[in-house]
């Protein structure tokens, strides 16, 4: 297959968003907010004008509805994956959206945000960098406190609530209605802050500011979701069973998630708790079985043990905002030196896409991608993306983005380096 793909112009700058598209944006954005009751807290910005940045959570697309209306009447900047512009990619450059290809170093995006922030403009950043997977805080990138130093203008926080537990990233086929959810958006440095502060210090910080926990801000807001499907692909996140230990072979239907080994069962409550149908109940809350499953995965790294296997897979292209290009079949290795990525096209030709531990701090994964290729892991460089997908049926792609985040870490610590909690 000879590459004559026109590639997505990274090099092209942004625009403020038209005047003519933000009542249309507002106009769409309103009814989500009423119909979720949604609350919004502002605190220590009145009076707050563009230029700025704005740092949010994100857990689901219903954040940048929230966002656009918090930041009214202004409209944001907002950083967007390469997917996000396919067929529209003239109306994203019209509302002022900056294409970014998931954890690469892109030196151009920032000098795209430095045009935003000449223009009086306010630069949306997400940087977690992708739904959480399970209504959590994500690693966060250590390059965010010498980006606000950089630019020097405010630096605000926008902590949504709600969102994942309405549609969480595990199961986006349906929401389940849940209201009111809620949002705080706050300063979080002033301009005089970060003049006195180190990069450092603005990065402990923004962590601290940043931890938030779904499913316990479900509880403690005694939020009720009557969905009787509550619990249908669960095991997307929780792909280990605590009873028996064996990975791959949970299953999340219903309002139940089951251990296909051992048969253990589990009822996920309207609370959003899980309770054992028999015997103890292991984890009742859904981050601590997922942080069990982190800790394994760590001594898996740390016993230089962890691999993936050889997985046979199927590999699509995007090297614009056109569309998915087939790119053909092959095989998948995570280990202990990173991805491997190896693909034979219908002409003969192979293709090959490594990257290596020190070069990803974390990696983006999707479930049931566009409902209908399966789930996939999404490796990039600054020119391409390839959407891989392992067609075994044993094999969780939420193992490989906990691998991928242990691996990182386990390499700053072997070469002495200083490993700071929540950042990469």
């Amino acid at each position: 297959m000879k590459d004559t793909f026109e590639r997505f112009d990274m090099q092209k700058p942004p625009v403020k968003c038209r005047w003519f598209l933000k009542p249309v944006v507002w106009a769409a954005c309103l009814p989500g907010l009423l119909l979720h009751r949604t609350k919004i807290q502002k605190t220590g910005i009145k009076g707050l004008k563009p230029p700025y940045i704005l740092l949010g959570n994100h857990n689901a697309f219903f954040d940048m509805n929230v966002s656009s209306m918090a930041t009214f009447p202004h409209f944001g900047n907002y950083i967007v994956a390469i997917d996000g512009f396919i067929g529209r990619e003239w109306l994203l450059r019209q509302l002022g959206c900056i294409c970014k290809r998931k954890f690469t170093n892109d030196i151009q995006l920032v000098r795209h945000l430095k045009t935003v922030i000449k223009k009086k403009g306010i630069v949306a950043i997400y940087p977690e960098a992708r739904y959480s997977l399970c209504g959590t805080t994500a690693v966060l990138p250590e390059s965010l406190g010498k980006l606000c130093k950089l630019f020097q203008v405010p630096v605000v926080l926008l902590m949504c609530h709600g969102h994942h537990i309405n549609h969480p990233f595990w199961n986006t086929r349906r929401e389940r209605k849940v209201k009111p959810t809620e949002a705080e958006m706050k300063l979080l440095f002033s301009v005089n802050d970060l003049e006195k502060m180190t990069a450092e210090e603005i990065n402990e910080k923004i962590v601290r500011e940043f931890q938030y926990d779904e499913y316990r801000w479900q509880k403690e807001h005694h939020i009720r979701v009557r969905d009787k499907n509550r619990a249908q692909d669960l095991h997307k996140i929780l792909y280990q069973c605590p009873s028996c230990g064996t990975e791959f072979r949970m299953m999340g239907k219903g309002i139940h998630l089951v251990c296909e080994a051992c048969q253990k069962t589990w009822e996920m409550t309207e609370y959003g708790e899980l309770k054992a149908l028999s015997g103890p109940t292991e984890f009742s809350h859904i981050p601590d079985w997922y942080e069990w499953e982190r800790e394994n995965v760590r001594a898996e790294v740390e016993a230089g043990t962890y691999s993936s296997g050889n997985l046979p897979v199927e590999v699509e292209s995007l090297p614009n905002a056109r569309r998915f290009i087939k790119l053909g079949k092959g095989t998948l290795v995570h280990d202990m030196n990173g991805f491997r990525v190896t693909v034979t096209d219908e002409d003969g030709d192979n293709h090959e896409m490594v990257k290596d531990v020190p070069s990803m701090y974390s990696c983006h994964v999707e479930y049931n991608y566009l409902f209908k290729h399966g789930d996939c892991v999404d490796l990039n460089t600054l020119t391409d993306t390839w959407y891989v997908y392992p067609q075994e049926k044993l094999f969780s792609v939420t193992k490989m983005a906990l691998a991928t985040e242990e691996l990182y870490f386990y390499h700053l610590r072997e070469n002495g380096k200083k490993v700071r909690p929540g950042l990469a």
